[in-house]
């Protein structure tokens, strides 16, 4: 086998890879900046860094009881944690949905494809 037809197979191993991956994560755990992609979970510094700053930013704070190690929720009477919750909006032009970026205490909670940008 050819060291050309070699390479023309890994290039498309990764591109199938990289197919499935995509693939796999629902539509909501997932924004793609050009060629970078943002995730539930990912901090807003890497958010600044790959899509740069919103077209819209709305900012409120919310009260919570407290979530365990596990996942579960600690209730302690009297007592809450506070939660900065930002909404992002990203315009991407009349060609591409614009999206919004749920950000809890700085990390993404949830992304939402809106109606077409203008």
């Amino acid at each position: 086998m050819s060291v050309r037809s070699k390479r023309r197979r890994l290039c498309s191993a990764a591109a199938l890879a990289v197919a499935l991956l995509t693939a796999t994560l629902p539509a909501h755990a997932a924004f793609r900046c050009g060629t970078r992609l943002i995730a539930t979970g990912d901090h807003v510094t890497k958010l600044l860094e790959f899509c740069g700053e919103p077209a819209n930013v709305q900012s409120r704070y919310a009260q919570r009881s407290l979530v365990g190690n596990y996942g579960n929720r600690v209730y302690i009477p009297g007592y809450a944690e506070e939660v900065l919750i930002e909404d992002w909006t990203y315009n991407l032009g009349p060609y591409q949905l614009m999206r919004s970026i749920r950000l809890e205490n700085g990390f993404v909670k949830e992304i939402r494809n809106l109606g077409y940008g203008y």
